[in-house]
């Protein structure tokens, strides 16, 4: 905001090109030429759009983490991208402690591999929640036993099965885990000098919250990287067909088992009548044999029907059908 200039400012040089002071040709003459610095050491691969664009896909993969993890922690998760950025790989390296939960994801068919890493203190609340405690972390950080690696590779291979569905729009991708590393140093994917973009997600597990940071490498994105733009990617969301998806949902519900059940009357007994009912005793209902049969769908009072048979069985043959209006 520096070149911006204020009205005094304006005002001043106005007054003085009108009155001789300062003459517009020498003024053009010695106004220097706006230079951009470029530094080679941190080439810009990574534009404010194709940030953006990711800060779009795991907004919805935040959405996905939310609804699928609960299911297996048993906890409530809550799942949001705070920003992203573009660094090299070794300022992302260099930031890690240790220990520290990296996965390493094949995003085939795309080339290399992307790094998740989450904090440890999700890592232990993971362990204890799934051994059946309150999802408490640790009060000092320790290595992770090999026990505890298990437990957590279960739930990272969750979290990478579900980075399909928010990339579908650029490309069809099937990443799996390959493995978790706990030091950074064995987790040298690239060059340290390459770029990268992090996404941050921040993850709360029931009182414990940590950051979850997704590395993903210039060179694994740019086969796509023209796709990393919103203008391409709300036009392939308008170019998807929903009456696909209409068809599945009738299908869906076509086939859905619904119990309906047709209440020939009803009766009120003592507890004591009840206890001593025997064979053969007779219950009086509150209909007659030619009144109509209540039939029910689920618990909705639905239709009216009579009771017969048909090909030896009972049955009931529907007379009208009760809406809701």
């Amino acid at each position: 905001m520096a070149d911006v200039m204020s009205q005094d400012e304006i005002d001043k040089l106005l007054n003085q090109l009108s009155s001789g002071e300062l003459d517009a040709e020498e003024l053009q003459e010695t106004e220097e030429k706006q230079i951009r610095e470029y530094d080679f050491k941190r080439p810009s691969k990574f534009s404010k759009e194709h940030l953006r664009t990711l800060e779009i896909i795991f907004d919805h993969y935040g959405r996905l983490l939310s609804t699928h993890l609960p299911a297996y922690l048993r906890k409530s998760v809550q799942v949001e991208v705070m920003n992203s950025e573009a660094v090299t790989y070794s300022e992302f390296s260099n930031a890690l402690s240790n220990p520290v939960l990296l996965g390493i994801v094949n995003f085939a068919p795309l080339k290399g591999n992307i790094v998740i890493e989450l904090a440890a203190n999700l890592g232990y609340a993971i362990v204890d929640r799934m051994l059946g405690g309150g999802g408490i972390p640790l009060d000092k950080n320790r290595d992770f036993t090999e026990i505890e690696l298990s437990i957590i590779e279960r739930i990272f291979g969750i979290c990478v099965n579900l980075l399909r569905e928010p990339w579908q729009n650029v490309i069809a991708i099937e990443p799996h885990l390959e493995r978790i590393e706990t030091n950074s140093q064995f987790a040298q994917i690239i060059s340290p000098s390459e770029m990268i973009a992090i996404v941050t997600i921040n993850i709360k597990l029931g009182d414990v919250e940590g950051l979850m940071n997704v590395c993903l490498p210039f060179i694994c994105l740019e086969d796509i990287m023209d796709k990393l733009n919103t203008k391409y990617w709300f036009s392939t969301l308008q170019d998807v067909d929903e009456g696909d998806y209409h068809e599945l949902i009738e299908g869906m519900i076509e086939r859905a088992q619904i119990p309906m059940k047709a209440v020939l009357g009803k009766s009120t007994l003592p507890v004591l009548d009840f206890i001593n009912l025997q064979v053969g005793d007779i219950i009086r209902l509150d209909s007659k044999v030619d009144d109509e049969l209540n039939i029910y769908v689920g618990n909705i009072l639905k239709f009216t029907a009579l009771p017969g048979s048909a090909s030896e069985k009972y049955a009931v043959k529907v007379t009208s059908i009760i809406r809701e209006e």
